[in-house]
């Protein structure tokens, strides 16, 4: 427990990138499944990971991100894309999902559907893509802590047009938006934010105890 806590410590939010560095592929399907197996609420997982390996997409990705070093000195870029809209097809899709991975029979699912489909159908427009959005930061979190574990720098960003993004990774025709991005790869020994004390609510302040 020490040692994550100790790791917890060491993230920060990379401001400068070592373009020279790149994380192993083995680093990053770690981190994927890490982000794989985040909660989400129903563990409908309303989102998907647009993971952005190639140059010349990053740096119009940059240019859709007010110029922001990180786009392009990152190893690699996570676009973290919440469905825009959560119908019956993507909620019978995931029924199926579950019986097959737990051998159960559809059927014994209905209660656990018409559920989802009473509550998340039921949002308007708007609250369901609020709502995604939530489910998609969930598996952001998740990322940070697991980068962290193992000295792997992140930087979670929100600084960017979301429809450029859409527009220039195809979001749109798929039912996804851009929520969030993470730069991802290893601190330049010059970013002098590292070196910043962490600064964080004190634990009187933070935490309250009913």
């Amino acid at each position: 427990m020490k040692n994550y806590i100790e790791n917890l410590n060491w993230r920060y939010a990379t401001k400068q990138f070592d373009p020279t560095k790149k994380i192993s592929q083995e680093e990053l399907d770690f981190l994927l499944e890490a982000i794989q197996l985040s909660a989400s609420s129903y563990g409908l997982q309303p989102y998907e990971i647009i993971v952005v390996d190639n140059a010349q997409i990053q740096e119009k990705l940059k240019a859709a991100a007010w110029n922001q070093s990180q786009l392009t000195d990152a190893s690699h870029v996570l676009v973290f894309a919440n469905m825009k809209s959560v119908d019956e097809n993507y909620v019978d899709a995931y029924m199926d999902t579950i019986a097959k991975t737990r051998k159960l029979k559809v059927e014994d699912l209905s209660g656990f559907k018409d559920m989802i489909k009473n509550t998340i159908l039921q949002l308007s427009d708007e609250d369901q893509v609020q709502w995604t959005a939530k489910q998609a930061y969930i598996a952001l979190g998740n990322l940070l802590s697991a980068a962290a574990n193992f000295k792997i720098d992140v930087c979670p960003m929100e600084g960017f047009s979301a429809e450029e993004f859409d527009e220039i990774l195809g979001l749109k025709e798929r039912n996804l938006t851009a929520a969030a991005i993470a730069t991802v790869g290893f601190r330049s020994a010059e970013d002098q934010t590292q070196f910043a004390a962490k600064v964080r609510k004190s634990k009187e302040d933070l935490f309250t105890t009913v």
